[in-house]
């Protein structure tokens, strides 16, 4: 039986915040100790809106039926794709596609906001 590989990321996939309540990521932020964090804070029709506060480096993976957009607030964040590297600044955004290879990395902290599909496996289908 294949066994499913672990990662050192705090992943978390519930909604923080329902709606009609403030989203208070400052707070999230400020609270957060672990060098890769993920926190879904709210879900919008099908789509949820989830925090990343990173550094360091995530492994290779795609997702074969969502897209993904990364939004950098605060730090310095590069997605790696096959052939070509995007290196994202605060107050800059970018789509990778579905089915399209990506790791992201962030060498020093970052604070960046994700939207993606409510069903996204965050990890991908790792190879």
């Amino acid at each position: 039986m294949k066994e499913t590989p672990q990662y050192p990321y705090a992943t978390h996939l519930n909604v923080y915040f329902p709606q009609l309540e403030i989203v208070d990521a400052p707070a999230l932020i400020a609270a957060c100790t672990d060098r890769w964090y993920n926190q879904t804070l709210c879900q919008v029709n099908d789509s949820v809106v989830r925090l990343g506060i990173m550094q360091g480096e995530y492994h290779w993976h795609k997702h074969e039926k969502e897209d993904e957009f990364f939004f950098v607030l605060d730090g310095h964040f590069i997605i790696d794709l096959e052939g070509r590297s995007v290196d994202l600044a605060p107050r800059q955004g970018f789509v990778v596609p579905k089915g399209v290879m990506h790791r992201t990395r962030a060498p020093e902290k970052a604070v960046i906001l994700m939207v993606e599909s409510v069903g996204i496996v965050p990890t991908g289908d790792a190879k």
